[in-house]
C-alpha cells in the first residue's frame, strides 16, 4: 500500500528559503511515512510567487493539477503570502494603506474560497479517503500591524473549513517573534528550520482517516 500525496501552493510549498529536500513538503512526507507505516509518494505543484487567484485558475482548467490532486489521499495547500505580500508593496509610500489592504484581504478570502470548493468537487466521487491540510500563515511583515491585522483575519477565516477531512496548521505563534530564527536571510521565507516547524505542525494533526 502506498500513499499519494500532492502539494499545491506557493513558494512554502517548493521550500524556496532552504536547502534542497529541506522544504516542508519532503520533510513531511517523510513523517508521514512513518505515521503511516506506508510508502509516500509526492507530487509538488508550489510555484514561487504564485496568489489565490493563480491557483484558482490552475484548479479550474490545469488537467496536471486536477488530475493530481484527484488521485491524492494527502493534500497540503500552502496559498495566501503573496496576495499580502503584493498589496504591502503596492502601499509603499501611502500614510494609511488599511483600505487596499482591507480589499486584498476580501479578495483573497474569495479566492480561497473558490479553491476550497474545487477541491471538494475533484474530490467529490473520491472512492479512497483522502485527507486535506492547509498551511496557516505567518506575519513576514512582523513591524507593520496591519499586515499582523490581516494575516490573523485570513488564518481565523481559513481554520473554518477543519473538519473531519480538512485540518488547519496555526503556524503564526510559533513564528512571532522567532522571526530571526525561523526565516532564511530574505527575511521572507522560512528557512530549514522554520520548514521543519511546519511539518510538526502539518503531523501534529495526524492523519483522520488514512490511518
Amino acid at each position: 500500500m502506498s500513499y499519494q500525496y500532492t502539494a499545491i501552493g506557493d513558494s512554502l510549498t517548493t521550500g524556496f528559503g532552504a536547502l534542497p529536500g529541506n522544504g516542508f513538503v519532503p520533510v513531511y512526507r517523510s513523517m508521514a511515512e512513518g505515521r503511516l507505516r506506508s510508502n509516500v509518494v509526492s507530487t509538488n505543484l508550489g510555484v514561487n510567487g504564485l496568489t489565490t487567484a493563480g491557483l484558482e485558475q490552475r484548479l479550474r482548467g490545469n488537467p496536471v493539477y486536477r488530475q493530481a490532486l484527484q488521485g491524492a489521499e494527502l493534500i497540503t495547500l500552502s496559498i495566501g503570502g503573496n496576495d499580502l505580500i503584493r498589496a504591502a508593496k503596492s502601499t509603499a509610500g501611502q500614510r494609511d494603506p488599511s483600505r487596499v489592504l482591507r480589499r486584498a484581504l476580501e479578495e483573497c478570502k474569495q479566492n480561497f474560497a473558490e479553491i476550497m470548493t474545487t477541491l471538494q468537487q475533484l474530490k467529490s466521487g473520491s472512492r479512497e479517503p483522502y485527507i486535506i491540510r492547509i498551511v496557516g500563515l505567518y506575519n513576514p511583515y512582523p513591524q507593520m500591524s496591519q499586515a499582523t491585522e490581516w494575516v490573523q483575519q485570513f488564518n481565523r477565516y481559513a481554520s473554518q473549513y477543519s473538519n473531519r477531512i480538512c485540518g488547519f496548521a496555526s503556524i503564526y505563534s510559533e513564528f512571532s517573534g522567532n522571526e530571526r530564527g525561523l526565516l532564511s536571510i530574505d527575511h521572507l521565507h522560512p528557512n530549514g528550520r522554520g520548514y521543519r516547524v511546519i511539518a510538526d505542525r502539518l503531523n501534529a494533526l495526524g492523519y483522520g482517516m488514512l490511518g
